[in-house]
Formats: C-alpha cells, structure tokens, sequence
C-alpha cells in the first residue's frame, strides 16, 4: 500500500489533506466542483480542454457572460476559490492524454464529468495501470449524463472486485450515422441537412481545410448552408443549437439530472475520504423521464476485458473477411469500439496507421483476406487511440466458409 492509501487510514490524514483530480469542467464538472468543495475537500485539481460558449451559460453555473471564450478549467477554479474559503482548485487547460503517468499518480481519487466515452476509456486503463504498477487500488468514480437519464459508479480499480469503465462498454449506445445516399438524394429530416453540410458540402467547398465542431464561425456555415437545403426541400425544424448537436453529437443537458448524479458522484467521494460504509457497489442508474427512479446493482467484471483481464478478446469471423472489413468489425463491435486501428501480429505489423510510410506500405493488405494474413486463432496485437495500451485479440475463423 502506499503512503497515499495508508494516509486515508490515518486519523491525522482529514479530508483536506486528499488530493483529488476532476475531469472536465462542462455541466456536471461543475456540479462536481461545487460539491466537493463544500464537502470539505481542500486540495482540488480540474483538466478541461475547451473554452467557454455562450450555450453553456443556461446550466454551467460558475461561468458568466463576460467568461465566453474563456478556458473552462481556469474560470471555473477561480469561481470557486473566490467563493468557498481554504479550497485550492488547480486548472489545467490541457487534453488527458498530454499528461504523463506521474502526474495522476499523485491523486487519492479521480472524479470524472467527461461526456466522451474515448476519454473515459484512456483514463481508466491509465489508472489501472498505475494502480498495478503500486500494487494498490485507485479510485475512479464516473458520472455521466444524457437528458433526463444518468448513472454514477465506483471503481476500485486493481482491487480485484468489481467491473471497471471497459467491462461496460456494450452498454452505451451507438452513435447515430445516416446513409449517404439519403442525405445526398433524399433528405427527409433536419439532420440529414446537416449531415448534407458537413461531410459533402464542407470539403467540396473548403478543399483540406479540416472543420472545426468548436468554431463558431465554422459552425454558422454550416447552419446556414444546411438551413438553405432544408428550404430546398421543405424541410424545417434545422436551428443553430441541433446544428451544433448533430455535428458533436450532442445529447441535450439538463441541469437537475448533471446536479442528481454530481451528488451521487461525491458522495461516493465523502464515503470514502472518511472511512464511511457501505461503498456504492458498483453501478447506480438514475431515470427522470417519468417520475424518479434509481437502481443500484454491482455490475460484474468482463472475463476478457483488454484493461482489467489477464485473457485477450476472442472473436470468430469468416477467414475470407478481407483485413479492411475486420477493421470495421472492430470499429463496430460493442465491446471492442476502436477508433483507427494499428494491426500487428508475429511481431509483423499487418496495418500501421502512422507514420506515413508505413501507412502506405501496409494498406495493400487492407484488401488481404484474413486466411492469406494469418491461421485461425491467431493473436493480434491491436493499438488505437482509444487505450494507452495494446488490445490482445484472438480471432478464430469459421469451420464452414462460404
């Protein structure tokens, strides 16, 4: 055990001597801020890498009209040392992944209020693997919301018990793609303008030019060239706000639900800093679509999680799947979710995403059937931006292939 965790023993080691990391600073990192602070918590850290937008005002709390444009980390630390006396928050206007392993090394918890599910992915196999490397558990509590829906949950991750952010990936939804034959010929709804506008129309008039969801300039064109289609075709409904929410894929907030599971979140935190029990074990679901609901249940470890398992992801597929479509099965399965994978195996590397040469000197076997590649239950060894580290994947082929 090291010091950090043996000091959550002591009696002399209080709730303002814990050191505590919050990710993202948007709806519910707000509500998480505020309560830990009046929790008592006095050593306080937030990362978020965006700035603050006019739409974020009606339910980011510690933010003010005169803040737009501003990083969020930076007003919302200095919001809440002005407001609750003794309390040190620390900003970091920065992206998880450009900070090292000894960095959240140092924290006794990390609260999370990220709504990207790749970024939650990153930082719970980086914690993990430093709770390995200490031979302790860390604890990470992950909040998440969408609409009226949300759900809460502790990690004790390298405890041996209980699942961690991996083991639940099935569990959150696919995002939503339109066919591009519908939103080039036959558009029937406000996002297929939209759509229309930024995969067609965008590079066909801006050339290489690489859009930005985060600029509002970029975003206004968009608006306006999908609200010229939607008139084409009779078609209403397409505002600036859904604009910015089919390009991002933005599910609508709601301040009530971001407080609801803040609370949840921290209080998880509070239980723990002073020794209380019961934990949260492991997973609470709260609803307020119709009238308000809870369920808490202890979501179970995955056998073959690539984090928190010893056992690599086994999958069988037709041997005749050319490498490109087991990519996309890979991209689509949704316990695997990878973004843009690297393949080796037998220390060959089968498709490299980077750098370029390599790039280019492997994609003729994008086209490669599986059986021309490799044998049947060959392990792969797969990298991808999703995790800060390798993915072990044993595919099988079938016994009949048609």
């Amino acid at each position: 055990m090291s010091e950090h965790d043996a000091g959550m023993e002591d009696e002399q080691f209080g709730i303002g001597d814990i050191k505590i990391l919050v990710l993202g600073a948007g709806g519910l990192g707000c509500e998480i801020l505020k309560d830990l602070a009046l929790l008592g918590f006095k050593q306080i850290w937030v990362i978020d890498m965006d700035t603050i937008d006019v739409s974020n005002l009606n339910r980011q709390f510690l933010f003010r009209d005169t803040d737009v444009g501003k990083p969020k980390a930076e007003v919302a630390a200095a919001f809440v040392n002005k407001r609750v006396p003794g309390v040190q928050v620390t900003p970091i206007y920065d992206k998880l992944q450009n900070l090292d392993t000894e960095f959240y090394s140092q924290f006794h918890m990390v609260v999370s209020g990220l709504d990207s599910v790749e970024a939650r992915r990153w930082i719970n196999a980086t914690l993990y693997g430093i709770a390995e490397e200490e031979g302790v558990p860390k604890v990470f509590i992950d909040g998440g919301t969408e609409g009226f829906k949300g759900q809460a949950r502790l990690m004790m991750l390298n405890s041996g018990e209980g699942a961690c952010f991996e083991c639940s990936l099935d569990m959150f939804n696919k995002q939503v793609t339109y066919p591009i034959c519908t939103i080039a010929n036959t558009p029937r709804l406000p996002e297929h303008c939209i759509e229309w506008a930024s995969v067609l129309e965008w590079p066909k008039v801006h050339g290489d030019k690489k859009l930005d969801n985060d600029d509002p300039e970029h975003v206004s064109w968009l608006f306006k060239v999908a609200l010229e289609r939607g008139n084409q075709f009779g078609i209403t409904g397409i505002t600036y706000a859904l604009t910015q929410g089919v390009i991002k894929n933005i599910i609508p907030a709601i301040a009530s639900t971001n407080a609801i599971i803040a609370a949840a979140s921290c209080n998880e935190a509070f239980k723990i800093a002073n020794g209380f029990v019961p934990f949260l074990d492991n997973y609470m679901t709260y609803s307020g679509t119709v009238g308000i609901y809870t369920y808490t249940f202890p979501l179970q470890k995955r056998h073959d999680c690539p984090v928190c398992s010893n056992e690599p992801i086994k999958i069988t597929v037709n041997g005749r799947l050319k490498l490109e479509e087991l990519i996309d099965l890979l991209k689509e399965k949704p316990e695997i979710l990878l973004k843009n994978p690297s393949i080796r195996h037998g220390g060959k590397s089968l498709r490299m995403v980077a750098p370029p040469q390599l790039e280019e000197f492997t994609r003729p076997n994008l086209a490669k059937t599986l059986c021309d590649l490799f044998e049947s239950g060959s392990e792969l060894s797969i990298t991808d931006s999703t995790l800060p580290l390798d993915l072990r994947l044993v595919v099988y082929f079938n016994e009949k292939q048609s």
